[in-house]
């Protein structure tokens, strides 16, 4: 018997050649080539399943405007990260670290569209008793209408797909696609080609039946979606999980075709699940008793909505040869660009102490605007002495 067939797919771009190259000749990214199994050949996808790839054009002036078919997920901050509403035919894609809350949230928003529409949680990690116990656990079963929410334990994409033509559902959830495989390939599901394979079906199927697709997603330990980059290029939004060593957690959009990008949501882990937090600024202030030093408040914007952020620095002698810089929340290489300008400009000297900066809450500014705001914390803790609490920073 003849051994199978192997080519090589790039990690980054999903293109596909014959034999291992240094680089990807599609789009020039180095040491990105996996080898996997060849495709079997077989019928095209999705023809045994009702939806075939014949389509034919429409004038644009007859095709429905989308934005009168978005559904609200009952979630407020959730509605606002997607767009204000979930859209038919619509594929997310959501990623975070592992127990951060991605399958509670995903379960309390089948909770409640179950009350307008049919949904579907297709679980490949866990037993259908398990997710049945996280409803319990978080007291969402008095809440559902159990008629319109159900569960289904599968991970092969032709079995899944089969399902959803008799049932469907507008709604459907793979958690995750990580773990879902084709039977096209004869890969191990979580590959390059079976990720890939796997979420161009259901692309595929979301478009042409108008059912609402949320996937989740696994991390890397660089902290990026697993799987190939154009699993991102392919679906129509990429939302991201943050949270550290805290109860709050934030949710951000990287990727929205129907929305503002790096719109967040805020939500607070309770043992009722995720709360929504309707007044972020109420975290991300820790209104101390008395004036501290080392402390500044910034205002800025994450999509549509402006918010105040507390920024705490602590500058301290330091007693090694290669002081610290250390930040959380911020960009560690801009710290060390604004304690050049810093020195360069104000005459400050901070190359003999530690500098740690923080944002507090957890949530991760990428505004530049934060740039003053920072040097306001580091010099009021370099010199004790405390910025006024009635102030409000900002500046690049």
């Amino acid at each position: 018997m003849a051994a199978p067939k192997r080519v090589f797919y790039c990690n980054e771009c999903g293109a596909q050649f014959s034999q291992w190259m240094g680089h990807c000749a599609a789009c020039q990214s180095w040491n990105s080539l996996i080898e996997a199994p060849a495709t079997k050949k077989s019928a095209t996808p999705g023809s045994k399943l009702g939806y075939s790839g014949a389509n034919t054009p429409q004038p644009i002036g007859i095709i429905e405007d989308s934005q009168a078919l978005r559904i609200s997920t009952g979630i407020h901050e959730l509605d606002r990260v997607l767009g204000e509403g979930l859209v038919k035919g619509s594929v997310i894609l959501i990623g975070g670290d592992p127990g951060i809350g991605k399958s509670t949230l995903l379960l309390q928003t089948l909770a409640n569209l179950s009350h307008q529409v049919k949904t579907l949680y297709v679980t490949g990690e866990e037993s259908l008793q398990q997710v049945s116990m996280r409803a319990q656990r978080t007291y969402l079963l008095e809440r559902i209408n159990a008629a319109n929410l159900q569960l289904l334990a599968e991970t092969c994409i032709e079995n899944i797909l089969e399902i959803l033509q008799q049932q469907k559902p507008e709604v459907v959830v793979i958690d995750s696609i990580q773990t879902m495989h084709t039977n096209l390939l004869q890969s191990a599901p979580g590959g390059v080609a079976q990720v890939r394979e796997s979420a161009a079906q259901l692309v595929r199927f979301a478009k042409q039946s108008g059912t609402a697709v949320f996937l989740v997603g696994h991390l890397t330990k660089e902290g990026n979606l697993a799987g190939p980059r154009v699993l991102e290029h392919m679906v129509d939004t990429v939302l991201y999980f943050e949270g550290d060593y805290t109860r709050f957690r934030v949710i951000r959009a990287f990727k929205n075709r129907f929305g503002a990008v790096n719109e967040i949501g805020v939500f607070a882990m309770t043992e009722k699940g995720l709360k929504e937090v309707a007044n972020p600024s109420a975290i991300f202030l820790t209104r101390h008793g008395q004036p501290t030093p080392g402390s500044a408040v910034l205002v800025t914007r994450e999509g549509t909505r402006p918010f105040l952020v507390e920024i705490q620095a602590l500058v301290d002698e330091s007693h090694s040869n290669n002081p610290r810089r250390l930040t959380l929340g911020l960009d560690q290489n801009r710290l060390a660009m604004l304690l050049a300008v810093l020195h360069r400009h104000a005459g400050i000297v901070t190359f003999n102490y530690d500098v740690y900066v923080n944002v507090v809450g957890g949530v991760r500014i990428n505004d530049t605007g934060a740039d003053l705001t920072t040097l306001f914390a580091i010099v009021s803790s370099l010199r004790n002495r405390v910025v006024p609490a009635q102030w409000v920073v900002f500046g690049e």
